[in-house]
């Protein structure tokens, strides 16, 4: 009885709010947010429900936690190895959000929601902090701001959120799907598509069977930096004080 006590008492002592979302992150990467219950919780924490809570709170407030602190290791960067330019930081923060996205499937989800219902959160502040400063530094007049980070943050979570949804882990395909297969087998089916109706998609399914996901990610990005900075040049608005 009493080292039953001592072995609660341990366990009360190591358990933090940090270990609860680690292994809740645990959890969703393995089955996703369905198999994130109190229950399996509590069992892989060895603890009772009343600790998850306390540490916590609800099951919402703990996927909400569990994605701030994944968008968080995402979004950071080493001050020995900072960018040399706006341009390289934003690729940076937006391979760092794809690298996320790709790793924990259960992110998509989420992270549409915070940004959707709750943009005040940390999760959707974090990241559009990190672009807009950027943004700032490229010179870009303070008026277009808003407009300019807005249209690089709606790219880089469309399409890291839309290839989650087709990776290989993602729910949209069948576990045993090779990505080449797949590729290959669409590439064919555009190959033989109407030549009349669809000339441009059979011109591009070579294309299209041969690209690499990431690269294709950064030429996004750098296509829409491109826009914005021919359509907004510098005004020496970079450094304004707040």
């Amino acid at each position: 009885m009493a080292m039953r006590a001592r072995q609660s008492q341990r366990r009360r002592q190591t358990l933090s709010r940090e270990s609860i979302i680690e292994a809740a992150v645990e959890l969703l990467d393995a089955a996703g947010e369905s198999g994130l219950t109190v229950r399996a919780l509590t069992e892989r924490l060895a603890t009772g429900s009343g600790a998850i809570y306390w540490h916590v709170g609800t099951r919402g407030e703990l996927l909400d936690a569990a994605t701030d602190t994944v968008i968080a290791a995402a979004l950071a960067t080493d001050p020995a190895q900072a960018p040399d330019t706006p341009q390289d930081e934003i690729r940076v923060v937006a391979l760092g959000l794809f690298d996320a996205i790709a790793e924990h499937q259960w992110l998509a989800t989420q992270l549409a929601i915070q940004l959707t219902r709750t943009p005040w959160e940390p999760v959707t502040l974090g990241i559009f902090e990190s672009i807009g400063r950027q943004i700032r530094a490229l010179g870009v007049p303070r008026g277009n701001w808003f407009t300019a980070t807005s249209a690089l943050v709606q790219y880089i979570l469309g399409a890291t959120i839309q290839n989650a949804q087709i990776g290989p882990n993602a729910p949209l395909v069948a576990p045993d799907v090779d990505r080449a297969e797949f590729l290959d087998a669409a590439s064919i089916a555009w190959q033989e598509l109407d030549p009349d109706k669809y000339p441009f998609m059979r011109a591009i399914a070579d294309q299209m069977r041969q690209h690499n996901d990431r690269e294709q990610f950064l030429a996004g990005i750098d296509l829409v930096l491109t826009g914005i900075t021919n359509l907004h040049p510098p005004t020496g608005q970079a450094h304004i004080a707040e």
